[in-house]
């Protein structure tokens, strides 16, 4: 609430110090001016960061910062339907891809720090993935050539040589075929 009521008192400032420097009619058609080229603006950007989501998606990368600049142009959008100037003025500013990014970095630097998981995972979006199915392990000849019961012993499992009491096939290794 109380920041609300800091909104509010910062709009009515900076509308009536507009308005004594411009006067009534300008600054109205200021703020008219400014939400339509916002919200022309906003679905230009809109449309283009749509674009490069789906192009992400479609490519199988993540798309975390696709997704942050469709936030933040959502957000520039709320912010020049709110009436104020200075409302608009943050809208416009985060229509700009430079603003943008600017914010982007921030927002993902305090997510990262809140859970550092975060970055871990956004490390990890350049890793090679390698399709595979994991079967379980016989003892007569897995894995390639040379790795079958002659190389591991009478059982099949474990080098030649060791003893490995008790163990049977339901300990065997799992082996990864892909």
């Amino acid at each position: 609430m109380p920041y609300l009521l800091i909104y509010v008192v910062v709009e009515l400032a900076a509308l009536i110090a507009v308005g004594s420097w411009l006067g009534l009619f300008p600054t109205l058609l200021l703020m008219i001016t400014g939400g339509l080229v916002g919200m022309w603006l906003v679905r230009r950007e809109g449309a283009r960061a749509a674009l490069a989501l789906a192009n992400a998606a479609r490519s199988g990368k993540a798309a975390h910062s696709e997704v942050t600049d469709g936030a933040l142009i959502g957000l520039a959008g709320l912010l020049i339907l709110i009436p104020g100037v200075v409302s608009d003025l943050l809208g416009l500013l985060l229509v700009l891809p430079a603003i943008r990014a600017l914010v982007r970095r921030r927002i993902v630097a305090a997510a990262e720090r809140r859970a550092p998981v975060l970055r871990t995972a956004r490390i990890r979006t350049g890793a090679t993935v390698i399709d595979g199915e994991v079967v379980d392990g016989s003892p007569a000849g897995y894995g390639p050539a040379g790795y079958g019961p002659s190389r591991y012993g009478p059982a099949g499992y474990g080098p030649a040589g060791a003893s490995r009491s008790g163990a049977g096939p339901s300990e065997l290794p799992r082996i990864i075929e892909g």
